[in-house]
């Protein structure tokens, strides 16, 4: 698409035309602004910073987001970001995924957080023993609270086949840690010769690969619960002054919204060590993780489409992501966050001693009022009567009934709708038809 007026205008036109004919609800003036910024946001830096607010990120990213939410996202933060370490850690926290596209995505499913982990240190060794220590502290340190708790942390790689609570591991695949686990410093499990098997949290301290911390969080402004979530890229920075990621990849920074500009000279260091490829690489990834959503056994249409819209936005394709932003905004979609914040309940009722049995049932009142908010006929009486049954399991929980079976059963059903939503409108839309038929092939 060229950034000329009339070709602007065409493509708005073409988009509401679109619309139009599939029914879908159409906001004109945020179209109109969004093409209008998209298509002059050029310069000669990629990053912008909001004088304002402090925020700053990817030109284009910034476009989607909503600092009206931003004291709610920074409260947040304070649960899940590191702490600097003078003259040894150095941080820079951004929000990603749907939480910092909040212009577009207004039934977020989670909290998602971003967070540049760059540590000085001698040697390599040095670095991941420092990593191993601050993420352990800080899990120990951020387990519970009057709002929160921690459900897991991934860290390390299995070092052989292990079985834990009955399901395989395979070796060299990240390894999750519960909150117990984190306190004691050591899984149990056993090889796959029923033989007992111990590996301790030192252990698997010099390949940390996939760092990742998840919580539980009852969100006061919003009223509800939510999962929050905060992955690390982590680097380490030599006496010499170079940078080397401890995962072996240096992530780009096309998604993210950093929420401090003191952590603007720390991403400027680290962003200049990224690869001259990271735009290709980026969409490459986006491009799998779209492939991998519209097979049948990971078969998710709201997570491709989220995954296109990254997609068409950075690639100059912005007729065709402006028609999609347009679907977040859609009734339907709502059940997308439905579908989360379900296994958010889930989480909160088996894996936590925070959350109030009353403040449960509000989330799960708010889910059904949700439902039928939507939807109506047999595909609302079907949802509504699996979430009503997860909350009478809920509400027997002192007798110890699984929640699981319920929790599937209710995700399957507001799944197969999401998935029918989003397929038949991008696939009405010949280009995006397209596209998704050229990479299935």
């Amino acid at each position: 698409m060229t950034t000329t007026p009339d070709k602007t205008l065409d493509a708005r036109n073409r988009v509401i035309e679109s619309a139009n004919r599939l029914g879908v609800q159409l906001n004109e003036q945020e179209l109109e602004r969004w093409m209008k910024s998209i298509v002059e946001a050029t310069g000669d830096s990629d990053i912008v910073v909001d004088e304002e607010t402090g925020v700053f990120g990817h030109k284009v990213t910034m476009l989607d987001f909503d600092p009206k939410e931003l004291e709610r996202f920074r409260a947040i933060g304070k649960i899940v970001e590191f702490d600097d370490v003078a003259g040894v850690v150095e941080t820079a926290l951004a929000l990603s995924g749907s939480a910092a596209q909040s212009k577009v995505q207004t039934h977020p499913g989670d909290c998602d957080y971003f967070e540049r982990v760059n540590i000085i240190a001698p040697t390599r060794a040095e670095a991941c023993e420092i990593l191993a220590r601050i993420m352990r502290e800080k899990a120990i340190n951020s387990i519970s609270g009057p709002n929160f708790q921690l459900i897991e942390l991934k860290f390390g790689s299995y070092p052989q086949e292990v079985i834990r609570s009955d399901r395989t591991y395979h070796k060299g695949s990240p390894i999750s840690w519960l909150p117990d686990e984190i306190v004691a410093g050591e899984i149990q499990g056993t090889d796959l010769q029923g033989n007992p098997l111990v590996i301790t949290w030192d252990s698997v301290a010099h390949d940390p690969g996939w760092c990742k911390l998840d919580w539980v969080i009852a969100d006061r402004v919003r009223g509800q619960l939510s999962n929050a979530s905060n992955m690390l890229d982590v680097t380490w920075e030599a006496p010499d002054g170079t940078i080397t990621p401890l995962d072996g990849y240096l992530d780009g920074y096309f998604q993210e919204v950093y929420l401090d500009t003191q952590s603007a000279p720390i991403f400027s260091k680290l962003v200049k060590q990224v690869s001259t490829d990271v735009m290709d690489d980026y969409m490459t990834q986006l491009q799998k993780e779209v492939k991998k959503y519209v097979k049948d056994d990971y078969l998710n249409y709201g997570k491709a489409a989220k995954r296109l819209y990254n997609i068409f936005r950075l690639n100059g394709q912005y007729e065709e992501a402006a028609f999609l932003r347009e679907l977040f905004d859609e009734p339907a979609a709502l059940l997308y966050q439905v579908h989360a914040l379900v296994r958010t309940v889930q989480e909160a009722t088996e894996k936590s001693t925070v959350f109030d049995i009353e403040n449960i049932l509000d989330q799960m009142d708010e889910l059904i009022m949700g439902v039928i908010k939507v939807l109506e006929g047999e595909e609302e009486l079907e949802i509504v009567r699996h979430l009503l049954r997860l909350y009478r399991c809920i509400t027997r929980q002192e007798g110890g009934v699984p929640l699981g079976p319920q929790v599937d059963a209710a995700q399957a059903e507001v799944m197969n709708i999401v998935n029918n939503f989003f397929y038949e409108k991008m696939t009405a839309l010949p280009a995006i038809k397209a596209y998704i038929d050229s990479l299935k092939a």
